[in-house]
């Protein structure tokens, strides 16, 4: 069975090291910069990028959970987990700075998140089928399934590739807006951007992950036509 190849080890110990690495860090970044506090809030410091950006009409949300803090395109909104919405920390500044710089986004059109925004039912439906149409292809000795399976992979990795430009323009109109305003001394704004650069690792690392198991079932598609 190919989940047993020889190969399977190898690249399964890669996504797991990748995974472990990108959550660790910032995990560890996000609690070593929680424990330096400023005089705002996260909630603050995301109502400061979008009045730097003239922005207006975003709602704002508290959310549940561990870093679950994001912009929903759908409503214009930003949900912003307890650790940030009143929290002055660090880095509960540069989450909430980062959440804003999405609606800044929306709010200018910004070509790549409208095309993530686009891709993400395309994506989950996509990510649904590709593995089990995979799997289905191979114990049948169905090639044509494994390539569709494959194919539908493909949309994941390029939804992830996406994402990265979304979130690196984010952190950097979040910074340059935190810049301006003059409200964080120079070491405190080098401590948001570290916590949003550990942030932007993680989807770096999906990337990664997500490139390896597509190089993975290409592998075994093409050893099954020899």
């Amino acid at each position: 069975m190919f989940i047993y190849d020889e190969y399977y080890l190898l690249y399964a110990i890669l996504i797991l090291a990748v995974t472990i690495f990108a959550q660790l860090r910032i995990k560890l970044t996000f609690s070593k910069y929680s424990r330096i506090k400023c005089n705002f809030t996260g909630f603050d410091s995301a109502n400061l990028v979008l009045k730097q950006n003239e922005v207006n009409g975003v709602q704002f949300y508290k959310s549940q959970g561990y870093l679950s803090d994001h912009f929903d395109p759908r409503d214009n909104s930003i949900s912003l987990s307890g650790m940030v919405y009143n929290n002055n920390s660090i880095s509960a500044i540069g989450v909430g700075a980062h959440e804003a710089g999405h609606a800044v986004q929306m709010a200018k059109d910004y070509f790549p998140m409208r095309l993530r925004h686009s891709l993400v039912p395309v994506t989950n439906f996509s990510s649904m089928l590709a593995m089990p149409l995979v799997f289905l292809g191979l114990i049948s000795v169905q090639d044509f399934l494994i390539n569709i399976g494959i194919l539908l992979f493909s949309i994941s990795v390029l939804f992830h590739i996406v994402t990265l430009p979304v979130e690196s323009d984010a952190s950097k109109r979040a910074l340059l807006a935190l810049e301006v305003s003059g409200r964080l001394t120079e070491e405190e704004l080098e401590g948001a951007k570290k916590v949003l650069m550990a942030a932007r690792f993680t989807y770096i690392a999906a990337i990664l992950t997500s490139v390896l198991s597509l190089l993975r079932l290409i592998m075994i598609a093409n050893r099954r036509k020899r």
